[in-house]
């Protein structure tokens, strides 16, 4: 099981902020799309991933002015990324031990994906049911 396996069926869609965008415009992003959290990008590349998270840490510190800010300065960097060959497991090990939520998918350097936790997971769970199914259909006709 590798992320590729995800991508193939999630898609490679991915809602990118630049780096210069202010936090507020990035939260408003969030909000349109009803996700957690985005990579950012500088110069073609992922410079790092913008959270809820982030945000929150922020405006807990600073105050309603952290909106004014950039993206840039509130991000999370450098991003963890995986790259399509990594296996799910070993993503779910990273996302476990790094504390994160959202693994940007790079190949050759470009974004080709974002998978979350609950992609892994969903994934996981259903190849678990798929794998019980088959030992069932198998018990039953022995």
């Amino acid at each position: 099981m590798t992320i590729a396996a995800i991508l193939t069926g999630k898609g490679n869609d991915v809602l990118t902020v630049d780096a210069d965008t202010s936090a507020a415009d990035a939260v408003t992003l969030l909000a349109q799309r009803k996700i957690g959290a985005m990579p950012v990008m500088e110069s073609g590349k992922v410079a790092g991933i913008f959270s809820e998270r982030d945000m929150i840490y922020c405006l807990a510190k600073e105050g309603p002015e952290a909106l004014a800010r950039s993206v840039r300065a509130l991000m999370t960097s450098p991003a963890v990324t995986v790259e399509p060959e990594h296996k799910v497991l070993d993503a779910l090990a990273v996302m476990t031990m790094r504390r994160i939520r959202h693994l940007p998918v790079v190949q050759d350097g470009r974004l080709i994906g974002l998978v979350s936790i609950g992609d892994l997971v969903k994934y996981r769970i259903d190849r678990i049911e798929k794998e019980a199914d088959a030992m069932r259909d198998y018990i039953r006709q022995a």
